[in-house]
């Protein structure tokens, strides 16, 4: 299958190339060596063109889409995504310690300051995290102040919150939360404030979660169908087949692809990419699967709770009842003293002595 696309990209080089090449170093070996049998498969596998590039990793697509070098392949993808025409005017410094503090299930993060001084965060994640609209509200709330703070600064006596402008957060999920899987014929989600009447006030943030999961089983049903669904193809294309049919529709994505070929021709800087990525990952996944486990635990606790009220709630009205029956059975000895005390009169009447 290498040869088909060797017909677009007679750059991409064999496996025994290649494999000679690792062999000749004994430190590009020594790494190579590190990795599992099906790691090497993978590497091996998009080097030769055998299998689909995995875009998503953070150096390829900061390679590919980097708003530094190349804006307009992110501005094309921003605008098909918000629905509207995004032109990037600067980078901006992510917040590191956000990202050191969680670990990081994040693989590729990006900020971006628009035209209209606007600011969009672009996230790719290998595993969605629990909690998905909690914690984008949260980093969607944390660019905006921090927005806030760098213009009141500049601005000064001059601010006005008219200054602030909106904050757009982009997500895409190689594998999406939960949650999103209850809803198997979409995989582009847009949210944003809206009051309960109708009254238009900007309320500056909005968000589109991207699941790329659902995507591809939606894709492998209907074909691409628009330039959103091909840059998505581009991002996600797991076999050689999905590059071909991807570059007979839409034969642009050939010259970015050509660049990750020629960069897999640097054997060194692609093992070190590879392992970087690989090291995330094993990190990743065991932030997700304690997530995971987390999750499960917090539903256990809520669940043995539930049945703990329920156990004290039945308690409660068992000894309300034992109370209840005590009662009744004074009452009936009651009555008893009652009735014997009132034979007893009676009889003195009847004989009196």
């Amino acid at each position: 299958m290498a040869n088909v696309l060797q017909k677009y990209f007679p750059m991409i080089r064999t496996r025994e190339e290649i494999l000679s090449e690792i062999q000749s170093d004994e430190r590009l070996f020594a790494d190579y060596l590190e990795w599992n049998e099906e790691q090497r498969e993978e590497f091996l596998g998009f080097c030769t063109g055998n299998r689909g590039i995995k875009i998503l990793y953070d150096s390829f697509f900061k390679e590919i889409m980097s708003p530094e070098t190349a804006p307009e392949r992110l501005e094309e993808f921003l605008s098909l995504v918000l629905g509207q025409t995004v032109k990037i005017l600067m980078v901006l410094p992510n917040d590191s310690t956000r990202i050191a503090e969680e670990h990081s299930l994040v693989i590729t993060d990006i900020v971006i300051e628009l035209e209209d001084h606007s600011i969009a965060n672009v996230e790719v994640q290998k595993l969605g995290y629990m909690f998905p609209g909690q914690r984008c509200a949260c980093y969607s709330s944390d660019l905006l102040l921090r927005q806030y703070k760098r213009v009141r600064g500049e601005k000064g006596k001059a601010f006005s919150y008219k200054d602030i402008k909106k904050v757009y957060t982009v997500i895409l999920y190689e594998k999406s939360p939960r949650e999103f899987r209850h809803f198997p014929e979409n995989y582009i989600h847009h949210f944003s404030q809206k009051s309960d009447t109708g009254i238009q006030v900007d309320m500056l943030q909005e968000y589109a979660f991207i699941a790329l999961d659902i995507f591809q089983k939606i894709v492998h049903n209907k074909g691409i169908r628009n330039k959103l669904e091909a840059w998505l193809m581009f991002f996600c294309a797991e076999t050689p087949e999905d590059i071909v049919t991807l570059l007979e529709g839409y034969p642009e994505f050939q010259k970015l692809y050509g660049e990750i070929y020629e960069l897999c021709r640097n054997v060194e800087k692609v093992i070190g990419m590879f392992s970087k990525e690989l090291q995330e990952l094993d990190r990743n996944t065991v932030q997700y699967m304690m997530d995971e486990m987390q999750d499960e635990i917090d539903e256990q606790k809520a669940l043995l709770k539930e049945k703990t009220d329920i156990a004290n709630e039945q308690k409660r009205l068992l000894e309300e009842t034992a109370n209840t029956l005590d009662e009744q059975k004074r009452l009936l000895e009651e009555k008893d003293r009652e009735i014997a005390r009132l034979k007893e009169q009676l009889e003195r009447i009847k004989h009196p002595v």
